[in-house]
């Protein structure tokens, strides 16, 4: 069965459907990892991105970007000059009313108003301005982090901005 595009599934519709120990067949969350880099190291700043609209963030959408902003800052900053935390999580478990195609598909799926589906995959909700990845560094990295997390962004079915902020010690 072809994947339904990203478009069907970001608005928030109904209630959270969450509940995974009375459904059967969902299939597993394909993000890696939430933390990567230096996990160690207490770094003095803190970017995040943030989204501008409520949403649902597919799995695979959240691992799309983790990927490439985790690959952009390795590739500019080394493995050890930053943390990055991906802080949202796909709870939400999406569904899909399989369709019959083909001669006669018509007379199959009449009856099919309402019908309750089967888990395709999983998604975060997000609310405006809520936090979806963070990267903890220091000042003269800043504007490559920038630069990663804006590429990052562009991954997510919502439009996103930045927050740069100091940490207090």
């Amino acid at each position: 069965m072809v994947r339904k595009p990203n478009s069907m599934y970001r608005n928030i519709s109904k209630r959270a459907f969450t509940r995974r120990e009375y459904m059967g067949g969902v299939p597993g969350v394909r993000v890696v990892q939430f933390d990567m880099g230096n996990l160690t190291e207490d770094f003095p700043m803190k970017v995040s991105l943030a989204v501008d609209e409520a949403c649902q963030i597919r799995h695979t959408a959240l691992e799309s970007a983790r990927m490439s902003i985790n690959r952009k800052l390795t590739k500019d900053l080394g493995r050890m000059n930053f943390h990055l935390k991906l802080r949202t999580y796909p709870h939400h478990v999406l569904r899909e009313n399989k369709q019959a195609t083909g001669a006669g598909a018509d007379r199959v799926s009449e009856g099919m108003r309402r019908a309750f589906g089967k888990a395709v995959g999983t998604a975060a909700r997000v609310r405006p301005n809520q936090k979806v990845f963070t990267v903890y560094t220091t000042p003269p990295h800043l504007d490559r982090v920038k630069n990663a997390l804006r590429h990052g962004g562009h991954k997510l079915p919502s439009p996103t901005h930045i927050i740069v902020e100091n940490i207090e010690e």
